[in-house]
């Protein structure tokens, strides 16, 4: 069979054509099953014919690759296709029973693209009422009275249909429109019936990738059958026939290497995977792949294509162990620098620059015990830096000899084993400095009674120079001496005393008198360190007593005549209190008008022993004596103001007192005083 029709009245060629006819013919038949009923149509075809170089007979015209002509015009002839209008089927003794609604007419197929001329006649619409009266025809709907406008019209009296241009399905694949016949005079002489006009698809668009440029990615390493990336086209034609099947395919692969087919793509899904082993970043870190979708299920012969550009990146994985560039290094530092860097390591990893697979991590696995060093990365150029942490001591250690070992950030991929742990040696160096002597006691403290004579010899007072090494010599010299007291030997040290220490002294303070010394080496250029002596004095009995309060106040009256008094001693304990208060050998009259009475260890009274005293101002020796050993006294003389008093022991008058205690110039002030005073307000 030559022909197939489909289910929506689609007419195809069943197989490749050689007609030498210029037109074929056969019926079409259509069954409602449903209503027992059967259309028949005529359908000519005609046939495109090309010469035979050969034979010189007309082949078909089949399709050549882009172009829109189809390789039969199945475009039924405009006289034969007549659609008489549906009628009620009668009843019949069948049983079969009269329908509500009007046959359905079958559709009416348009192929896109068609070339004309045009008007082109589609059918011819009938009513059988047109033999016994005059029918005018028309047609409704989009594409005839509703835009898109006049794309389909239809002649008034004869029925014929046309379509009036070219036809495109991707901007509309079909039109449902209704026809109407009336009489003469605008009667409705037959029921609307309903036209479905299809148009059919052929061919015209090619694929189109929805991005001209795709960015996918892989691990180096990765197995065959590894998911890459997707890829995907549209073609506007009718995806449920040949026209819009897309099929993939890869054209071209850039560089061919290690293999020419290292993808492959799934024709269906557009999906690229892997197809072949051996991607490795470090040779090969980028591949240009050409991607062709082609329509027509892939036939290249028939179909239209159009082509992509896959950029497939290889992604670094950690396949590569950090290694030393060379099996030992050196380095040298000054004794007491920390924070230095003293030696670069340099490794090799062929891994992405600046990633955790390439980030050099070190670590100091053997030779440093104490923790001197430590090993930083630099982020730029991955080197290793030793760098000094904690000061090191040329006389302790004149070298190290370290041992490190590198890995990076990130571990090993899986399945990559390192056959061996890359490692280095470190020699590092310590420089002698000149180091400043220092004192081992600092600060130095001890303990001696004050009052010693000058010329004491106090203590030795040395400083250690740490250079074991150096032949250098060290001299001494006072800083700081506040009181001038001390002299030091600038040769070794030896301090003695240039003047009497006295723990009361202002620059003693709680006990503690501090003096500092310099000690300086020969050393090129010379380095120098300060100790600080450190005197505690221990107090002595040399300060005697002083009474208090040296004046004092005591009314006449008997019962407001004491005085507390007490004493202050520079010296501290046992040097002090309790003291001893007792009127000296003294005037008879003294000791017949005052006497005194301990209170406590601290403090006395002194009263009058009299019943009445004139008033006036009298001298009162008094003599303290403290508890030290051997214990000292003093004796002061205390003024002692004998004055009339109210009943709260205030004075009442001063004449008395005034005239017993002050000179004859001072009195005649006063009185000058009171004459002017008089005479301001008299």
């Amino acid at each position: 069979m030559d022909f197939r029709v489909g289910a929506d009245g689609t007419i195809f060629a069943a197989r490749e054509l050689w007609i030498p006819a210029e037109e074929v013919a056969f019926t079409v038949t259509a069954w409602d099953r449903q209503m027992a009923q059967r259309w028949d149509a005529l359908v000519r075809l005609l046939v495109a014919q090309t010469s035979s170089p050969r034979s010189g007979h007309k082949m078909p015209q089949m399709p050549q690759k882009g172009k829109k002509t189809p390789a039969l015009d199945l475009t039924p002839p405009p006289s034969d296709m007549l659609l008489p209008w549906p009628q009620h089927p009668p009843s019949s003794g069948l049983g079969l029973r009269r329908q509500k609604r009007d046959w359905v007419i079958p559709p009416i197929n348009v192929p896109e693209n068609s070339r004309g001329p045009f008007p082109q006649q589609l059918v011819r619409i009938r009513s059988d009422k047109d033999n016994d009266i005059p029918i005018r025809y028309s047609i409704t709907g989009v594409g005839a009275d509703q835009p898109p406008m006049e794309v389909f019209s239809i002649d008034s009296m004869s029925g014929r249909m046309y379509v009036t241009r070219p036809m495109d399905r991707e901007e509309r694949a079909s039109y449902h429109l209704r026809a109407h016949a009336v009489d003469m005079n605008g009667n409705k002489v037959e029921n609307p019936i309903d036209l479905y006009i299809y148009v059919i698809d052929m061919n015209d668009n090619r694929p189109e990738f929805l991005n001209q440029v795709y960015n996918g990615s892989v691990d180096e390493g990765s197995k065959p059958g590894t998911y890459v990336m997707t890829v995907t086209a549209n073609d506007a034609d009718d995806s449920t026939t040949a026209n819009g099947m897309v099929r993939y395919r890869i054209l071209t692969q850039t560089p061919q290497s290690p293999s020419q087919n290292m993808f492959t793509i799934n024709s269906e899904t557009g999906d690229i995977v892997t197809v072949a082993a051996g991607l490795d970043r470090e040779k090969v870190q980028q591949y240009t792949v050409i991607v062709q979708a082609t329509d027509m299920e892939g036939n290249l012969n028939y179909g239209l294509s159009n082509t992509a550009t896959a950029i497939i990146a290889v992604t670094d994985v950690n396949d590569n162990p950090p290694e030393f560039i060379a099996s030992t290094y050196a380095g040298e530092v000054p004794e007491n620098r920390v924070e230095t860097v003293v030696a670069n390591l340099t490794v090799l990893d062929r891994d992405q620059p600046r990633s955790p697979n390439w980030n050099a991590v070190y670590r100091i696995i053997s030779g440093d015990p104490s923790g001197h060093f430590t090993i930083r990365t630099d982020p730029v150029t991955n080197e290793g830096m030793v760098t000094v942490v904690k000061a090191v001591d040329y006389e302790l250690n004149r070298a190290f000899m370290l041992t490190v070992m590198v890995s990076n950030q990130a571990p090993l991929a899986s399945g990559i084993q390192m056959s061996f742990q890359s490692t280095a040696g470190v020699t590092i160096s310590v420089m002698d400095v000149n180091e400043a002597p220092y004192f081992p006691s600092n600060h130095k403290l001890i303990r001696l009674e004050e009052g010693v004579p000058p010329g004491t010899v106090l203590t030795t007072f040395s400083a250690v120079d740490p250079d074991r090494f150096m032949q250098q010599a060290v001299r001494y010299s006072k800083l700081s001496d506040p009181a001038s007291w001390l002299r030091m030997n600038a040769t070794n040290g030896q301090v003695t005393t240039a003047a009497i220490l006295d723990r009361e002294s202002l620059y003693t303070k709680n006990n503690v008198y501090e003096a500092t010394f310099l000690a300086a080496d020969n050393g090129i250029p010379p380095a120098s360190g300060t100790g600080t002596l450190q005197l505690y004095l221990i107090d002595i009995n040399d300060n005697a007593p002083e009474l208090l309060p040296k004046e004092a106040q005591i009314c006449e009256k008997p019962g407001l005549d004491t005085i507390n008094i007490t004493a202050a001693d520079a010296d501290i304990d046992p040097n002090v209190g309790p003291y001893v208060f007792e009127l000296p050998f003294v005037p008879a009259a003294v000791r017949k008008n005052w006497t005194i009475t301990r209170l406590n260890g601290d403090y006395a009274q002194l009263s009058l022993r009299i019943l009445y005293l004139e008033a006036g101002v009298y001298d009162v020796p008094i003599m303290v004596t403290d508890s030290g050993n051997p214990p000292l006294s003093n004796t002061s003389i205390i003024k002692v103001k004998v004055c009339p008093c109210d009943e709260n022991g205030d004075c009442t008058t001063i004449g008395a007192v005034v005239a017993a205690g002050l000179g004859t110039g001072a009195i005649v002030a006063i009185l000058v005083c009171i004459v002017i005073l008089l005479s301001e307000y008299g």
